[in-house]
C-alpha cells in the first residue's frame, strides 16, 4: 500500500566521540521514507528543499524508489541544516547549529495523486503543518505522527488537535513524560492516549521500545550492538520499518504491530551502525530479515 512521509529534508554536521560527518544528507522525512522504502512501494515524499539538494541527493532517493514529486524545491534557496555533538554514551547531544532556511516557510502541499495515500507518516515538525498535512488527506487507513519537546512545550494545543486525529503516537521516553507531565511510563500512556491516538509507541533508546494498545503492553528489547557510530535518525528510521511492515503486510492488528516494532527496531539497530543514512542506503532484505530473527531470538525461552 502507499505511504505518504511528510517531514524535515536536512543537511547534517554530525560529531561524536568516535568521529564526525559533515553535510550528511538528513531529515525526518528522509529517514523514513529511506526505512519503509525496503517493506514497500510507492513511498511519497513531501518536503521542502533549496537549490544545493543537488541530482546526487536526489538520486539516493529515487533509487529506492521514492517519489519525490511532492518535494519543492527553492531556487537560490538553502536547505534546512542542523549541526550537532554527541557525548559518549551516545544518548546525550549538544545542538550546535540551527539554519532553517527554506524549511523556515515551508508549506506542506499535498500533490493531487498522493491525497488518497492509505497510509500516512507525519515526521517531527511544527504540529500546526501536520494539521495542514491531514487537512489534505482523503480518508487514509492509518496516520502515524512523530514530535518532539520543543513542539511539546512550544506549542501543546496544536499538537493536542493533531493527537485527536491520529491512529498512532511515536514518542521517545522523555517526550512522553514531558507531555503528560507524569514520569510513570504506563501512567503516562495512559494519560497520551486519551488524547486521541489508540495506540502509543514510546521509544527507549538503548533499553527497546514499549506499545501500549486496547490489548496491553508489548516490550520489543534493543539489539546488542558492539559499535554505535551516530544515533542521528534512528527514531525516525523506526517510524519508517515500524510503517513499512503494516503496509507490506496489509493488516493493522495487534500481531502485526508488534512485528512492526520489531522490524522498527532492526531498522533503528543498522542506521547507528554508520553515519547519517549511509548504511540504510546499502542494506537487503536478508539482512533485514535476520536481524528481525535476532530480534526473536532475544526474548525466546527453549521448550
Amino acid at each position: 500500500m502507499s505511504i505518504l512521509v511528510v517531514g524535515s529534508m536536512a543537511f547534517d554536521d554530525i560529531e561524536t566521540p568516535f568521529g564526525r560527518s559533515d553535510n550528511t544528507l538528513g531529515g525526518s522525512s528522509t529517514y523514513i521514507a529511506l526505512s519503509a522504502s525496503y517493506f514497500t512501494d510507492p513511498i511519497r515524499m513531501v518536503g521542502v528543499v533549496g537549490s544545493d539538494f543537488g541530482d546526487e541527493h536526489f538520486g539516493l532517493l529515487h533509487a529506492k524508489n521514492i517519489d519525490t514529486e511532492g518535494v519543492q524545491v527553492v531556487e537560490n534557496g538553502k536547505t534546512f541544516r542542523w549541526a550537532g555533538r554527541y557525548h559518549y554514551d551516545m544518548n546525550t547531544r549538544d545542538t550546535l547549529d540551527t539554519q532553517l532556511n527554506v524549511f523556515a516557510d515551508f508549506e506542506p502541499h499535498i500533490p493531487q495523486q498522493y491525497r488518497e495515500s492509505k497510509f500516512v507518516c507525519l515526521g517531527n515538525i511544527d504540529p500546526e503543518l501536520q494539521l495542514k498535512v491531514l487537512d489534505q488527506i482523503e480518508k487514509p487507513d492509518l496516520v502515524i505522527c512523530d514530535t518532539m519537546n520543543f513542539w511539546i512545550e512550544g506549542k501543546p494545543e496544536e499538537l493536542k488537535k493533531v493527537l485527536e486525529r491520529v491512529d498512532i503516537f511515536i514518542v521517545n521516553d522523555s517526550e512522553a513524560r514531558l507531555l503528560s507531565g507524569d514520569p510513570n511510563l504506563v501512567k503516562t500512556a495512559r494519560m497520551i492516549r486519551s488524547m486521541g491516538p489508540k495506540t502509543l509507541i514510546i521509544k527507549k533508546g538503548e533499553h527497546g521500545a514499549l506499545l501500549f494498545t486496547d490489548n496491553g503492553i508489548f516490550s520489543a528489547p534493543a539489539f546488542p550492538l558492539e559499535s554505535i557510530f551516530d544515533p542521528t535518525g534512528a527514531g525516525d528510521t523506526f517510524a519508517g520499518g515500524f510503517i513499512g511492515h503494516l503496509s507490506r503486510c496489509g493488516e493493522i492488528n495487534e500481531n502485526e504491530m508488534r512485528k512492526g516494532v520489531l522490524y522498527g527496531s532492526a531498522m533503528a539497530s543498522f542506521c547507528v551502525e554508520q553515519y547519517g543514512p549511509d548504511r540504510l542506503n546499502e542494506l537487503d532484505l536478508l539482512e533485514i530479515e535476520d536481524r528481525y530473527q535476532s530480534f526473536l531470538d532475544l526474548s525466546r525461552i527453549g521448550s
